[in-house]
Formats: C-alpha cells, structure tokens, sequence
C-alpha cells in the first residue's frame, strides 16, 4: 500500500540522509525533507526536494512538517556530532519527539535507521538509544519498520582519505574478527524501498552481506580486485581500552565509541540477512559490495 503523500526525510542533509532522497526520487516519490532553521539545503532544492524547517528538540516543528505526510524515513544521529546542533539528546528526546509527532499525525509508515544488535548491548549508548525509539514506535502503535545495519564501511575506513591509494587500512582491534558491515548506497535504497514494502509492519530487520567478514579479509578482497597488497594497520584493543577509559571519563562520546569497539570486538556484531534478502532481494556478497566500494573511489577493478 502506498499513498500520494511525500515521503518526509529526517536527515536528509547527511550522507546516508541524502542518498535516502536520491533513492526516494529515483522511485518517483515526492520527498519532503526536515532540516535545522540554520542549515544549508540548496543542493537539496535543486532536486526539486520540499523543504521544511524545524528541530527534533522542538515538538511542534515535527507535528508541522508531517502535516499530509504519508511516510517518514529517519536517518538522524546525535552521536556522531556530524553537524552543529548534533547531541545526543537528539537519540533520545529528539527520537521520542520525532515518534510522538508521527503518533499524532497518523503517518502510514515510519522507516527507522537502527543499528545492528541494538537489543543486545545497553553499554553502547548510541546503539541502545534505537532499541529504544523502535520500542517507543510500538508502544506509541505508530506503523513502523526499523532497519538494523551494520558498520557502514565506506564511513568508517574513509576516515583520513582514500584507503586504496594509501595501500592500508586502519583499523581498532583484532583484524582477524569477523562482523557485518554495509554500504551507504546499499542502506539508502532498502530505506526508501521500505517505505512500500509488504507485510512489514513492526519488524526489525538486519541489514548486511552474504557474510561477516573480517577487515584483514577486506584487505585480501580488495587487494585481489586491485591486482596488489593490500596492508592493515591495526590499534590493538587494549590501547582502545586504556585511551577510551582515560580520556572518556571527560567525553561521553568517547566512552559511547569505546564501548561499541569492545563490543565489535566479541564477534556478536552479525546479521542474520535471512529477512532481508526475503524483503529486499537477494543479498550482496561481500566480494560485489567491496568491489562497488573500491569502483566508487575511482579506482579499476579486475575480474
């Protein structure tokens, strides 16, 4: 089911938030998208996208721009402090505001951007924070479906330039532990195909590839479709510890990435994508999705 109503993006000045849009238009939805009275949204306008002011932290801006709504997608995120104005009061007052506004406006479908494993670990505050918008979209009854992906790699080994021109890969911990990642276009398109998608309603669905993989293996796939060695440079996890436990006790944000770096380090960071791929077709292997990656990055691929 479907309505004519645009789809409302919460985010969509973001990276993930704005490939959301793209996603939406190439579907031939009209979008509407959320963004701070300060914010820079010509980019946005030039797509021919609805612009409406407000602010997660200000009730009546949400009720507002839901107004003949048919559909919300969030992709807002506090703790990542991308943007000014990003806390983590966003996650948690800012998410029960966005699903209080949905509740009063009789929004068909809500699309949450959740977070791999969030039930499972109350120490990670940013990941607990999801577990408990889905929870709020329930006990609200507000028709929702939540999207669980996993570590979005194209963000995080980005970090500091091209990593297959430099020939190595950071990582925090052991190389050799295996977890689901995702990439941002891959997560944008399932969002905005989760806005129609059937027989969905209530469902937290895990988001990820064929497999976990470890980034030493992510080395090896991109260095086998690159024609040369790939290297991984590692920060072992007990210096994360020592440096988070140090230097947290000042910056819940580093406390908050500490304790999801401990937790990636257990192994239980895993999709079962069995779900997904009944949803959103078939599931890319890992191989395709870092070969899409390292082609994103202006790089040839081989065979």
């Amino acid at each position: 089911m479907s309505s004519d109503g645009p789809v409302l993006v919460v985010g969509g000045t973001g990276m993930l938030g704005g490939q959301v849009v793209k996603a939406l238009l190439s579907r031939g939805k009209r979008v509407r998208a959320l963004v701070r009275p300060a914010s820079n949204t010509a980019r946005l306008e030039q797509t021919g996208v609805e612009i409406t002011r407000g602010d997660m932290m200000d009730p009546a801006s949400l009720v507002r721009a839901m107004d003949g709504v048919d559909a919300v997608v969030s992709t807002a995120a506090g703790y990542t402090r991308h943007s000014k104005g990003d806390t983590a009061e966003i996650d948690t007052t800012g998410n029960r505001n966005l699903v209080d506004a949905a509740s009063r406006t009789g929004i068909r479908r809500f699309v949450l951007t959740s977070i791999l494993t969030c039930d499972q670990t109350p120490q990670v505050p940013h990941f607990w924070h999801k577990k408990l918008a889905e929870d709020r979209l329930e006990e609200q009854g507000v028709p929702f479906v939540s999207l669980r992906p996993g570590a979005f790699l194209d963000a995080i080994i980005r970090m500091g330039g091209d990593p297959f021109a430099k020939g190595r890969l950071m990582w925090f911990g052991s190389p050799t532990v295996p977890l689901t990642f995702v990439l941002t276009p891959h997560v944008a398109g399932y969002l905005a195909d989760a806005v129609d998608a059937a027989n969905v309603d209530g469902e937290r669905i895990d988001i990820g590839w064929d497999r976990p993989v470890s980034i030493r293996e992510i080395a090896a796939i991109s260095g086998r479709l690159l024609g040369r060695g790939i290297r991984v440079r590692t920060i072992p996890a007990g210096v994360i510890n020592t440096a988070t436990t140090t230097v947290g006790w000042v910056s819940p944000m580093v406390r908050d990435i500490g304790a999801m770096m401990r937790w990636f380090q257990t192994g239980r960071y895993v999709a079962n994508t069995g779900r997904q791929s009944r949803v959103f077709g078939e599931v890319p292997t890992a191989e395709a999705a870092i070969a899409s990656f390292v082609r994103s990055l202006g790089h040839t691929v081989g065979d």
